[in-house]
């Protein structure tokens, strides 16, 4: 029991020692923004993907390099479409050959037509002489019938003929334009051994090596603007119907902590991004940092609104329940509007006489 006093007068002391601090609430202009993550990326970001099989034997860049319309980037060796482009050419000769005047079956188409002609004329001689004979009475009225009949047929077999030499002639025809179109075909594939830029700008990852051997549709480097970034912002759910197009973003680069940059939203995507959870937005960015990295990360606030001479108080002051402890009535519960991280708008149940009371920590 003796050592029971002086314990309990330390604790009175300290009580007494922590003074309750009066706090008023005060006129403010607040601006309420939404957070996002993101990182930078370039503008006109594009793959450089093989659009053949093989091993690549020119590599024209390195990371960082500025291209400029035209460059040779890569040359991929494909030996098998060099030997069809090669049998393409050889097809499209012989072709060519038959389609002529003198190609082998056009000549024979011809030559039949032509002894189908003869045939035909003499078989009509034939025919004549045996009708004014038979007006002689000198050969029998079959044998004029049988006169006919061989004439009827060898120009029927003309006819034939006629139509097989315009048969042959447009299969070589035909053949010619295919084997045109396969040469063009097989020339348009060799040129995909050889990969060019499009148009200007930057190396900004590079994903082959000089040797290495790629399929169709592998990603060899990728290519961007080399002067115009924009912010790749992540929003998530609960905020993006507050983001609009044309809010100002302050931006905030993880390898450039002690700057700030301004930017504009410019586009909001309507579909969820699965990978990151979250909506994705563009940010153009009114003056780019001087390191232009690819892929940098950032945390950004957009501003949503910018509110005037608002009412309001330290947000420690606000309690469970948006409940403060006010001088002379105690806990008293309040109506709150946008919330910062060290102050909150107080949109009823409080005015600017009310004192409010919170310890002293």
């Amino acid at each position: 029991m003796k050592y029971l006093f002086p314990i309990l007068l330390l604790t009175l002391l300290t009580a007494c020692s922590k003074k309750e601090e009066e706090i008023h609430a005060e006129r403010r202009d607040l601006t309420e923004t939404v957070f996002a993550s993101g990182q930078l990326e370039p503008e006109e970001l594009y793959n450089l993907t093989a659009q053949t099989d093989g091993y690549i034997t020119v590599l024209g860049f390195t990371e960082g390099d500025i291209l400029n319309q035209g460059d040779t980037l890569v040359v991929i060796d494909n030996a098998a479409s060099a030997i069809s482009a090669m049998s393409a050419d050889v097809l499209l000769g012989i072709a060519a050959r038959n389609a002529s005047d003198n190609g082998p079956a056009i000549k024979q188409a011809e030559l039949s037509s032509e002894l189908a002609q003869k045939k035909m004329l003499q078989d009509s001689l034939q025919a004549l002489r045996y009708q004014k004979l038979l007006a002689q009475n000198a050969v029998s009225k079959l044998e004029a019938e049988n006169a006919q009949l061989a004439y009827q047929t060898s120009l029927t077999n003309y006819k034939n003929a006629l139509q097989s030499l315009q048969l042959v002639q447009q299969q070589a025809d035909q053949q010619l334009i295919s084997q045109k179109a396969q040469r063009d075909i097989n020339s348009v594939s060799s040129s995909f051994n050889v990969l060019r830029c499009t148009h200007p700008g930057k190396i900004y990852k590079q994903l082959k090596q000089q040797g290495d051997y790629v399929r169709r549709g592998e990603v060899i480097a990728i290519i961007g603007n080399a002067e115009k970034l924009y912010a790749k912002l992540n929003v998530d759910e609960d905020n993006i119907a507050k983001v609009k197009v044309g809010q100002v973003v302050n931006i905030q680069l993880n390898t450039m902590q002690d700057s700030v940059f301004t930017g504009t939203i410019t586009l909001i995507y309507p579909a969820f991004e699965e990978t990151s959870q979250s909506y994705v937005c563009r940010a153009a960015v009114d003056v780019p940092p001087t390191m232009r990295l690819y892929g940098t990360q950032l945390q950004a606030n957009i501003v949503i609104a910018e509110r005037k001479q608002v009412l309001v108080i330290p947000r420690k002051t606000i309690d469970f329940g948006n409940t403060v402890n006010v001088k002379g009535k105690g806990p008293t519960t309040i109506q709150t509007g946008f919330i910062s991280t060290e102050w909150a708008e107080v949109t009823g149940g409080l005015n600017e006489t009310d004192v409010l009371i919170a310890p002293r920590k």
